[in-house]
């Protein structure tokens, strides 16, 4: 049966991993989305609506009552959080395979902080040694009564 080490779940093969179906992966650390990353995020993606890049404005004008993330870089977030909840010793190669779900369900407002919290929802052999994982993964936000993002993300594993 896997480990938990503090937060984090740590195994050594991924056919230990099939144990942990059904089962928490653990919380992340908090991780803080202040309005630089934000603006960054912006030039990247080339979306600079107010909401996210204009924090007087947003102030004024929004329902939100300040600047907040963008959905897609809440999303993101996701795969520095889910480095800190699943480690797998003899993996060589990880890669995302894709999301089948995904709802911003609350926004994150610049200068807060989040986390991530995941459960193993299935685990799948694939042929030549690797593993299909599907996560069941919700990004939450200090203090708020609703998280931010509630997706199921695919990771594809190879030994």
């Amino acid at each position: 049966m896997p480990t938990n080490t503090g937060t984090a779940t740590t195994v050594d093969t991924l056919a230990e991993l099939a144990d942990h179906q059904g089962h928490s992966l653990g919380e992340s650390s908090w991780f803080t989305v202040d309005q630089d990353r934000i603006a960054t995020f912006a030039d990247a993606t080339d979306d600079h609506q107010w909401i996210h890049t204009d924090p007087e404005r947003a102030r004024a004008e929004s329902p939100f009552g300040g600047a907040i993330a963008h959905g897609f870089l809440t999303l993101s977030l996701v795969i520095p959080m889910w480095e800190e909840l699943l480690s797998v010793n003899s993996v060589t190669t990880k890669v995302n395979y894709g999301l089948n779900k995904v709802r911003f369900t609350a926004p994150v407002p610049a200068g807060s902080r989040v986390r991530l919290a995941a459960t193993l929802a299935q685990y799948e052999e694939l042929p030549g040694g690797g593993a299909q994982v599907t996560v069941d993964t919700t990004v939450e936000v200090e203090g708020a009564e609703r998280p931010a993002c509630v997706a199921q993300v695919l990771f594809r594993m190879f030994e």
